[in-house]
C-alpha cells in the first residue's frame, strides 16, 4: 500500500501544475478578449464626451439625431430640426453621427 502512494504523488503533481496553468491561461484569455477591449471602449467614450464641440453631429442613447450648439458643463444643447433645440446630459451621447453623401446614380 506504501508504495502505491509514492507512485500517486508525482502524477497528483503533475496534475496540480496542469490544472494550475490551464486555469492561468483561461483567465490570461479571458482578459485579452473580454475585459482589456471592454475598457478599451470606456476609455473612448470618454474621450468622445470629454472632446465634444459645437458643430458635431450626434446621436444620443435613446436615438435621437441631432447638432451640437453649445456645449456647458455636463449639459449639451442639440439642435434636432431648424428652431428645435433640446438640452442632454454628456453621458447621454452615445456616438458621432458621421452621414455619408449619397452617391449619385449612374444613368445607363
Amino acid at each position: 500500500m506504501y508504495s502505491l502512494l509514492l507512485q500517486a504523488q508525482p502524477n497528483s503533481t503533475q496534475s496540480i501544475i496542469s490544472n494550475v496553468l490551464l486555469w492561468v491561461g483561461i483567465i490570461v484569455v479571458f482578459y485579452f478578449f473580454m475585459i482589456r477591449p471592454q475598457q478599451k471602449k470606456q476609455k473612448d467614450q470618454k474621450s468622445f464626451i470629454e472632446n465634444l464641440k459645437k458643430g458635431d453631429n450626434v446621436v444620443t442613447i435613446g436615438g435621437l439625431h441631432g447638432r451640437v450648439v453649445s456645449v456647458e458643463g455636463t449639459t449639451v444643447m442639440l439642435e434636432v430640426d431648424r428652431g428645435i433645440k433640446m438640452t442632454f446630459e454628456k453621458t447621454a451621447i452615445s456616438r458621432e453621427a458621421t452621414v455619408k453623401p449619397a452617391e449619385p446614380e449612374k444613368k445607363q
